[in-house]
């Protein structure tokens, strides 16, 4: 990753297919390797993902630290929305 803001970014895309998909092992499987980058990589540890209508925050601890992001919806539901859209492209592969 070249920053934390990626991966952040990256991860909280993936979480949110995660959190629609719990049994998309696939998804899973990606989340949990942006978690270890942030953990090993950032040493983050994400601590709250909040919604409004116009963006997401993620607040994290870095290094003891709270500090928050935020990310634009149509950003983050991106990948979501292609798989809604076209569920023939994205079959769900589960354990």
């Amino acid at each position: 990753m070249r920053s934390l803001q990626d991966a952040l970014y990256n991860w909280l895309t993936i979480k949110v297919v995660v959190d629609a998909r719990p049994d998309d092992q696939a998804a899973l499987d990606t989340v949990q390797l942006f978690e270890s980058i942030l953990r090993d990589d950032y040493q983050v540890e994400v601590v709250d993902i909040s919604k409004d209508d116009m963006m997401y925050y993620v607040t994290y601890t870095q290094a003891g630290e709270k500090k928050s992001t935020r990310f634009p919806i149509e950003l983050i539901d991106v990948m979501l929305n292609q798989i809604n859209e076209h569920p023939e492209r994205y079959r769900n592969f589960p354990i």
